[in-house]
């Protein structure tokens, strides 16, 4: 049974050894050091205390993550010979520690971590993020960022990569170089810290927070932040008014604005409206807050459990193979976490709140779960022609509440072969309404060639006009 201890020497200086550390040191049957280049090291060879490195591995490994591996490795092996205590920096953030312990049981003896000497000599702020370089991950900028063990040119490059998705290359922050004692930090530029003269296991950069007002790329919590400023006692009278209903026209404008977006295909754009639906959330999330109907966690919460339970071929013991069977697997989870019992059911449960081409398609789709439906467009296109004759019967009656029934049944039936023919029947509608714009406009300005007004034509005049739109090339 392998035995492995697992010591922290502390940032590198003997200063920071504890006296546990130096008391289990001194006790291994087998003692292996990470690294001998650090002051820790030069002390237990003065005290007589035998070690190994793993320093050769270092130089062996191509690169960081067969670092990790080489050493876990190495650790491993030795600890099924004889018991051994295996000592980092600060096991507590060491990556081959991490991987030990996913292969084995290890007993782990605490230290002065990494940042202790940092933090100390930057007046560091209480909120502080810690993260280390070779495993940095920046998602939010609300926190100063410390990062430590940045031991190479390229790792503070790639640092620095990170950072400017956030920060301007301007953006001060503290490098701290290279030092076995007491650390000083060095104001610099973020655009600098990949451009230092030495580096090596102790050096380490801080990244000050900066102010809402001083930001020029903001996360997710910022606009959180931002929302309950504009909603709090000082803020702005017509967002501190608005309410979940209030607000709810603009959450379906800005989702159709978004969908506009997408159809042009331009990013920008699509990144700018997306935001316009972020807010709507956020805005919505703010007053729910206020009022105690829900919190933004209840938003987060409730959709990463339904992704997971709806995704069991992921997180559960289902099997989808294909997206198909994936929107099967889907659809009946749904079900099943509504209590459907019958067909009815799941079609009664499609939202009211859709617009109404696209409640119809995913009605007949449920309906279709049952076997209720044609086989192709083509089967399904002769009932078009029936519904329009019963529009044509209702006309001649002139009576407005049946046309409106006619007219109902005609669009379901026209939804059911764009459907069929494997096409969304609002993006069908939009861009005929599009392409009638489009014809429209030519007509006019052909019209307006022609010296001629609308009102001085008649209909068949201007359809001339309308097919000689329809010749030019475009929509």
């Amino acid at each position: 049974m392998k035995k492995i201890t697992v010591a922290s020497l502390g940032p590198g200086s003997r200063d920071y050894l504890t006296l546990g550390t130096l008391d289990a040191l001194r006790k291994a049957p087998r003692l292996v050091l990470r690294t001998g280049l650090c002051d820790a090291a030069d002390y237990l060879r003065e005290q007589d205390i035998a070690f190994e490195t793993l320093d050769a591995l270092h130089e062996s490994c191509e690169d960081f993550d067969a670092l990790i591996d080489a050493a876990a490795a190495r650790i491993l092996a030795l600890a099924e010979k004889t018991p051994v205590c295996y000592a980092v920096l600060d096991a507590a953030r060491d990556e081959t520690v991490r991987r030990i312990r996913e292969q084995a049981g290890i007993t782990m003896l605490p230290g002065v971590p990494l940042e202790a000497p940092i933090l100390a000599a930057a007046d560091a702020p209480a909120r502080i993020e810690i993260q280390t370089a070779t495993s940095l991950d920046v998602t939010s900028t609300q926190n100063s960022l410390l990062i430590l063990e940045t031991d190479s040119r390229i790792l503070a490059g790639q640092c620095k990569l990170q950072l400017l998705d956030w920060y301007d290359p301007t953006h001060p922050v503290l490098f701290f170089p290279p030092a076995s004692g007491p650390r000083k930090a060095v104001p610099m530029p973020l655009e600098e810290i990949d451009r230092q003269k030495k580096y090596d296991h102790t050096c380490a950069v801080l990244v000050p927070a900066l102010p809402l007002n001083e930001k020029k790329r903001f996360d997710f919590y910022d606009l959180v932040r931002l929302l309950r400023i504009l909603r709090g006692d000082n803020g702005c009278p017509w967002d501190k008014e608005q309410t979940h209903q209030s607000l709810r026209p603009y959450l379906i404008e800005e989702a159709y604005e978004t969908a506009a977006a997408i159809d042009e295909e331009d990013w920008d754009h699509v990144a700018d409206e997306l935001g316009d639906v972020l807010l709507q959330i956020v805005f919505q999330a703010d007053i729910a807050r206020q009022y105690g109907t829900f919190a933004l966690s209840d938003i987060t919460t409730d959709i990463c459990q339904k992704l997971m339970a709806r995704h069991s071929h992921i997180f559960g013991g289902d099997s989808c193979e294909t997206a198909e069977d994936v929107s099967r697997n889907w659809e009946a989870i749904k079900r099943k976490e509504r209590g459907y019992t019958a067909p009815s059911q799941a079609l009664v449960g499609v939202s009211k709140g859709l617009p109404p081409l696209m409640r119809a398609g995913k009605v007949q789709k449920r309906a279709r779960d049952v076997g209720f439906d044609w086989d192709d467009p083509l089967a399904a296109l002769p009932k078009v022609h029936e519904e329009a004759d019963e529009v044509a019967e209702a006309i001649r009656q002139k009576d407005p509440a049946h046309i409106e029934e006619e007219l109902g049944d005609l669009l379901f039936a026209c939804v059911n072969v764009s459907r069929l023919g494997g096409v969304e029947a609002e993006t069908a509608l939009q861009k005929a309404t599009e392409k009638f714009i489009s014809r429209f406009i030519l007509m006019e300005n052909a019209i307006f060639r022609a010296g001629k007004r609308f009102e001085d034509l008649t209909l068949s005049e201007m359809d001339v006009y309308w097919n000689g739109s329809k010749q030019c090339p475009g929509p």
